[in-house]
């Protein structure tokens, strides 16, 4: 490895160890001062590079891919508030355990607190959000340091997937020159001689990293299994899963040797799948609206609850007023069970566990026809939603057709605030491929279209996004990814114009200020941003939208569909539906 500099040595180092470690995908914003990483990552081999120039978005976008894909994205900006630009993201990766690999450029030590231009603190400038940080030495071509080089890259890949995963932050300072013009005698011609391992590295990361998983002993493991066996009524409650990798089959295994069924959040990676099809599994999504009201039902004895707090708050509250047993499985040893009534804590991965517990149960019972009463639920619910359906307008008949009728096998993101709760009621389990993904971790509307697309590059099945009006104009910038980027997309845009979530909240009743201050209608045209963007625009009634969906996945490009409905009437509906649901199920 020959270079003109110490800094595009630098640089060439740090591309060269990433690709080692098997950082297949980076993120490049433009700047100045990132010069030595942008120029050095952009031209390996090994790396594919997307150009976002907007700092935000582009975390995103990272965070985006790193969701798909479970494995660590890289992305690279100048100094300054660039880097501050990356913190949204930064925020979401830690809250929803994402690998996600922060390279931000700095200026020199010595210019900080001196009134520079574009220069601020960057020193653990993401806080306690970031699993790791280390503020890397200055470019120097000596064997030693540039060894202390690649095994920091390494740590800090290797940390991104850590139990738990998450963002880790390298601060990489640099003096100019920082373009790759020669420096006589900066770099020494012979120094690839003198230090072959520090220069060329190794054939593989220069430090492998082995890192293992927790789990339970198999003493603690019968104890659980035991537990499972004494209870007649059980369920297994998915939240939305922190990577794509929590095994489906083995969750079923365990569904089917204990009879109990699987309440599955849309984004448990559960809900869909070929594993609704297995003999003894049942798989229900309508406990949002049936579980409301349940309290007649015989209540669970034991639950194991995998992933997340779930979406539905019916679900959670539920749980803290009927089941007798919780035990919420976290690998991480973290407590995301925010009703504070579960009993066990267990720290163990969760697919080995629920294969563990399986071979540990052979026999499945269930008293008082338990699973037969939420099986009879489940259809009931979803006749109930059908007739609905085609009755009403509503903003969960587009959720619902999306669920029903997406590509398979497809990558589906869902923004917050409605879209995910209306997937998580109207969305109808379905024996399809689909991997279901939101930014669930802080919950936030900003960068719902970058992390969408961001996930689009990182597969090959087609990508749909349901997103709010709101969280589009909050994230209009990332639109320039899908051809910057090369990213094809069906776009569903649901415009109630405004937060249509405040009206579950009791401000509703107050108005003003809830008019202006809370649903803050916009009156905003999107169709422009077709013309910006260069986009397919289409406006549809809610009941041409299941036949423009079907027609724009033939359809290269990305298409935005747009669906307009009044917020105030959809949830009076939702409201309306729910209680039907009540009256019919338990007899109110």
């Amino acid at each position: 490895m020959v270079a003109p500099n110490r800094n595009t040595l630098w640089g060439r180092v740090i591309a060269d160890e990433l690709a080692k470690a098997e950082i297949s995908g980076a993120v490049l914003c433009p700047g100045s001062r990132s010069t030595p990483l942008t120029v050095a990552i952009s031209e390996h081999d090994d790396i594919e590079t997307f150009s976002v120039l907007d700092e935000r978005s582009a975390a995103f976008f990272a965070l985006g891919r790193a969701r798909r894909t479970g494995e660590p994205t890289a992305v690279v900006c100048t100094s300054g508030t660039a880097a501050a630009n990356f913190h949204p993201a930064v925020i979401e990766a830690s809250q929803s355990r994402v690998p996600l690999l922060l390279l931000t450029a700095d200026r020199p030590p010595e210019l900080g607190d001196s009134g520079a231009n574009q220069t601020v603190d960057q020193e653990k400038l993401y806080g306690d959000a970031v699993r790791w940080y280390r503020t890397l030495p200055e470019p120097e071509p000596r064997d030693r340091k540039l060894r202390s080089l690649r095994t920091t890259i390494d740590r800090a890949v290797g940390e991104t997937t850590g139990v738990p995963a998450g963002p880790v932050h390298l601060n990489c300072p640099f003096r100019k020159p920082l373009e790759p013009v020669e420096v006589e005698g900066d770099v020494p011609a012979d120094l690839a001689e003198r230090a072959p391992l520090a220069v060329e590295g190794r054939d593989g990361p220069f430090v492998e990293r082995t890192a293992g998983r927790p789990e339970l002993t198999d003493g603690e493991v019968d104890d659980v299994a035991a537990a499972l066996r004494a209870a007649d009524r059980g369920l297994l409650v998915a939240g939305p899963a922190d990577a794509p990798d929590l095994d489906a089959d083995a969750v079923a295994d365990l569904a089917a040797a204990t009879g109990f069924p699987i309440l599955a959040d849309p984004l448990s990676g559960l809900r869909f799948g070929d594993h609704l099809d297995r003999d003894g599994v049942t798989v229900c999504g309508g406990y949002d609206s049936y579980l409301n009201g349940a309290g007649d039902w015989p209540a669970p004895e034991v639950v194991v609850r995998l992933g997340a707090s779930p979406t539905s708050k019916v679900l959670r509250q539920y749980l803290r007023d009927y089941a007798d047993r919780q035990f919420v499985v976290d690998p991480a040893g973290g407590w995301r069970e925010a009703e504070f009534t579960a009993t066990d804590h267990l720290v163990a991965h969760p697919s080995r566990l629920a294969a563990a517990l399986a071979e540990r149960i052979d026999t499945a019972t269930s008293a008082d026809g338990y699973r037969e009463r939420f099986e009879a639920a489940e259809r009931d619910y979803w006749n109930l939603i059908d007739e609905a359906r085609a009755a009403e307008t509503f903003e969960g008949q587009v959720l619902a057709t999306v669920a029903e009728r997406a590509p398979d096998p497809a990558t589906v993101f869902v923004s917050n605030s409605m879209p995910v709760r209306d997937l998580d009621r109207f969305g109808r389990p379905r024996g399809a491929d689909l991997t279901i993904l939101g930014n669930r971790g802080a919950s936030g509307i900003d960068g719902v279209t970058s992390t969408a697309l961001g996930a689009g590059s990182a597969a090959d099945d087609p990508l749909v996004l349901v997103t709010g009006d709101l969280a589009y104009y909050h994230d209009t910038n990332g639109l320039l990814s899908i051809a910057r980027c090369g990213v094809d997309a069906t776009i569903v845009l649901v415009n109630n114009d405004g937060g249509g979530i405040f009206h579950l909240l009791p401000i509703e009743e107050f108005d003003p200020p809830f008019t202006e201050q809370f649903r803050t209608p916009h009156g905003l045209d999107f169709e422009s941003t077709a013309d910006l963007y260069d986009l397919e625009f289409q406006r549809v009634r809610p009941d041409d939208f299941a036949a423009a969906f079907e027609e724009s996945q033939g359809m290269d490009g990305a298409q935005v569909i747009e669906v307009v409905f009044d917020s105030e009437s959809s949830h009076r509906t939702r409201e309306t539906i729910h209680e039907r649901v009540r009256r019919t199920l338990h007899g109110e």
